[in-house]
């Protein structure tokens, strides 16, 4: 799937990821991943944006944002988030360039639809990569906040999550149910593309929106 210029929406959920430079590792210490989590939990509040899942991998972040009717606050924070981690590692290590990817990555998620699994998706890739067994093994994500193994004061609870009947232990169930390989597939190439996580109906409407095209189209005649 072709990749599409990157659009912010208002008010809407977004899973981003951001890679380090040439795919390094840019976490090499516990100190590392804590120093990123303080600069997210500091500029979230500054730029109102909440935060519905999270995962830092060794080389890599993963992050579920939702900004507010500002949608310039969410490059903000990347830049921000990005900069600062830049100058603290390079403090440490006593070097020089960029830590991090050119530009981060984002897709646009249908609420009611995808927004769940989204998560579920973030919260999972330590147990992909078979870092750990389980995801609440890793320490660096926002699902031992979800289940209740863990305060966190960086975390905000989506419309989804709280829908849930028993919001920790019915979205337990739900994540360690897994995620198939079409879902999987399908969450990861709207991201890598810059197009939206949703129905096509779902494009429509964001489109009409924002007024600009969000995916290529095959030429010819819309379907009756």
């Amino acid at each position: 799937m072709p990749r599409m210029a990157r659009v912010i929406a208002p008010n809407m959920p977004h899973h981003i990821v951001q890679r380090g430079h040439n795919r390094e590792v840019v976490f090499l210490e516990e100190a590392d991943y804590q120093y990123y989590l303080e600069t997210l939990k500091e500029w979230r509040r500054a730029l109102a944006i909440k935060v519905y899942a999270w995962c830092l991998m060794t080389n890599h972040v993963h992050l579920v944002l939702e900004p507010g009717t500002d949608t310039s606050s969410i490059g903000l924070l990347m830049k921000r988030l990005a900069g600062r981690q830049t100058r603290y590692v390079n403090k440490q290590e006593r070097r020089t360039g960029s830590l991090w990817e050119g530009r981060y990555k984002s897709s646009i998620i249908e609420t009611d639809s995808y927004l769940l699994q989204c998560c579920r998706y973030v919260e999972l890739n330590p147990v992909k990569a078979r870092m750990v067994v389980q995801a609440e093994d890793y320490p660096w994500s926002s699902y031992r906040a979800k289940v209740g193994l863990e305060d966190n004061e960086l975390l905000d609870f989506d419309v989804m999550y709280q829908s849930l009947g028993n919001h920790s232990e019915d979205y337990r169930r739900f994540v360690e149910a897994g995620i198939d390989s079409k879902e999987q597939e399908f969450i990861q190439q709207r991201l890598e593309s810059n197009t939206l996580t949703g129905s096509s109906a779902f494009v429509d409407e964001i489109e009409s929106r924002v007024g600009v095209r969000l995916e290529y189209r095959k030429p010819g005649r819309p379907n009756k």
